[in-house]
């Protein structure tokens, strides 16, 4: 079977919007794999920040990409644990320090070019459910399922302070939304691959609305794959 016969379903969408915890949901529905594609930006920030790299410096986090190994294992039906160069630094990997140093990388092409074929290794039988930024515009581009979720960022905020609450991390509302309407600022703006729908993407508001509601959505753009 030839990658392009291995179906693929992207969910992009700005920080919050849910697309993770769709994604993993829709995938274990169809029995697809899975890509949390803002994991390897992460994983490659925080071996950078193991390595004393300046952020700045874009020819030492292109070396960074190319040598820092990331491995993803399932232990229950939550998200997988990311292992980075052996080590489990799944917790780490969710604070806003990594989801920030992420963004500032993710805005380096030759970062960016690094991880192209690393991301689109995922796509295998029986089929992938691909969740990021720019998977449905230039990741899978010939995905013949897109999807584009949003929220209000007020909505964003809420749901990450009670994710993170929940961890016990200390965090305040007003911060994280200042964080995520910053962040949804460089990544909409930035050069290469700026955050934006596919223009052949479904749109699929999330303020409001539960989880399993999405799900159901987001299926039935599929139905002969959802049953």
């Amino acid at each position: 079977m030839s990658d392009k016969t291995i179906p693929v379903l992207t969910i992009d969408g700005p920080s919050g919007s849910g697309k993770g915890t769709i994604s993993r949901h829709v995938a274990q529905r169809l029995g697809w794999h899975y890509l949390d594609s803002g994991a390897l930006y992460r994983a490659v920030g925080i071996a950078a920040s193991w390595a004393d790299i300046d952020l700045s410096d874009a020819s030492a986090l292109v070396r960074c990409t190319f040598d820092t190994e990331v491995g993803f294992r399932d232990e229950s039906a939550d998200e997988p644990r990311v292992i980075v160069n052996g080590v489990d630094a799944t917790d780490e990997l969710r604070t806003e320090t990594a989801g920030a140093a992420a963004s500032a990388i993710a805005a380096i092409p030759e970062v960016r070019a690094a991880l192209k074929d690393r991301q689109r290794a995922f796509r295998q039988p029986p089929g992938l459910v691909a969740d990021g930024r720019d998977m449905g515009t230039v990741i899978f581009p010939d995905a013949p399922f897109k999807v584009f979720l949003t929220a209000s960022a007020d909505e964003r905020a809420e749901r990450r302070y009670k994710q993170l609450k929940e961890k016990g991390v200390s965090v305040t509302l007003d911060g994280l939304l200042r964080e995520i309407l910053a962040r949804d600022a460089r990544d909409a703006s930035r050069a290469v691959a700026p955050l934006r729908p596919a223009d052949d993407a479904v749109r699929i508001d999330t303020t409001g609305q539960s989880i399993d509601a999405v799900v159901e959505r987001v299926l039935a753009l599929l139905p002969e794959r959802a049953a």
